[in-house]
């Protein structure tokens, strides 16, 4: 993995949740801290701040992308910050170059959630191997699955800061550097967690990345029949694609014109599943969550454009088993019912 992404350390991990918990804690992230994030993620994203002691700070997502908003990173540093989280939705990268800046400006660190971001490219670097740590999730509906599992890329001093806290934070090396080596000994030296992955998870990672240059030329495929089919349909936005990167696909997140529309999001996904083709919402923001609104106090006034945005999204199938027949009756489906119901 570290090979593949360019990266100069990989440690494999149970989950990709586990992969943020352990960078946080090797940057030393805990109580009095804060650490920006986006509101467009999945909650796992702004858990593992908090489980961690510090602040979650949402801020909201550009308009095409609908990726962290530098301008709005910028806006909420303060001088408790300590990281920036930033989420690369879709499996398209977020503005990286002017989010490193600011670490730099401030003494921050970036923690990269690249959950959907497997294999993505930003100004021609691939993702894993751009900032000082990133965490990819294998879950089983991820571009390359271990069924469930995770991996940490970054640095040396990193992602070797974060090795201890997969196995409970034993050491079993300080012995050997004494001149001794005693196969029973080893040492506690933190508070670590249980997040290593296993052997076999492991095993079926390394057939499926070997497959994966495959498996991402047939997601470009199917997104690109789809945002060819969709183009000239008034009432559907197709994804961007920003042209200095090369999305991943994990997720194609349809946006609908519901001025167009005689229905809403939730009647068009429901027309789409009566019509036997499957749709999602990815995501509900995080500040309509009843844990970070009673919590942290969020509402859709700290983030309005992730509020316009996400109540007209949804995620249609786009996985490399799709065959050409199932990509033609999820676009003729999708075409139909905005047809139908068309304002």
């Amino acid at each position: 993995m570290a090979r593949y992404v360019g990266a100069e350390r990989a440690l494999a991990v149970s989950s990709g949740t586990a992969a943020m918990q352990i960078a946080l804690a090797a940057a030393g992230i805990g109580p009095g801290d804060e650490v920006i994030t986006t509101t467009m993620t999945f909650c796992a994203t702004a858990h593992v701040i908090h489980h961690a002691g510090a602040t979650p700070v949402i801020v909201d997502v550009e308009p095409d992308t609908l990726n962290i908003d530098p301008a709005a990173v910028a806006r909420a540093v303060t001088a408790r910050t300590r990281a920036i989280m930033p989420v690369h939705l879709y499996g398209h990268p977020a503005e990286m170059d002017p989010l490193l800046d600011l670490a730099r400006a401030h003494d921050l660190i970036v923690i990269e959630d690249a959950a959907h971001a497997l294999p993505a490219t930003y100004r021609g670097r691939v993702v894993g191997s751009i900032g000082p740590l990133c965490a990819f999730s294998f879950y089983a509906t991820k571009n390359l699955t271990t069924g469930e599992g995770g991996m940490l890329t970054g640095t040396h001093a990193l992602v070797d800061a974060a090795r201890p806290w997969t196995r409970h934070g034993i050491d079993r090396d300080r012995q050997a550097a004494s001149g001794t080596k005693d196969s029973w000994w080893y040492d506690v030296v933190l508070p670590g967690f249980k997040c290593n992955m296993s052997d076999i998870m492991a095993a079926i990672g390394l057939r499926q990345l070997e497959k994966l240059d495959a498996f991402h030329e047939r997601r470009i495929a199917i997104a690109a029949a789809y945002s060819k089919a969709f183009a000239d349909v008034p009432q559907l936005q197709v994804p961007t694609e920003r042209p200095h990167v090369r999305s991943a696909w994990h997720l194609y997140a349809l946006r609908l014109h519901l001025d167009r529309l005689t229905i809403d999001r939730a009647r068009f996904i429901e027309e789409l599943r009566l019509r036997h083709i499957s749709a999602s919402v990815h995501f509900i923001p995080l500040h309509h969550m009843r844990f970070y609104v009673d919590v942290y106090g969020l509402s859709a006034s700290n983030c309005p454009v992730a509020e316009r945005e996400a109540a007209r999204l949804l995620s249609l199938p786009l996985h490399p088993l799709l065959t050409d027949h199932d990509v033609d009756d999820v676009i003729e489906t999708t075409r139909e019912v905005a047809r139908d119901f068309a304002r």
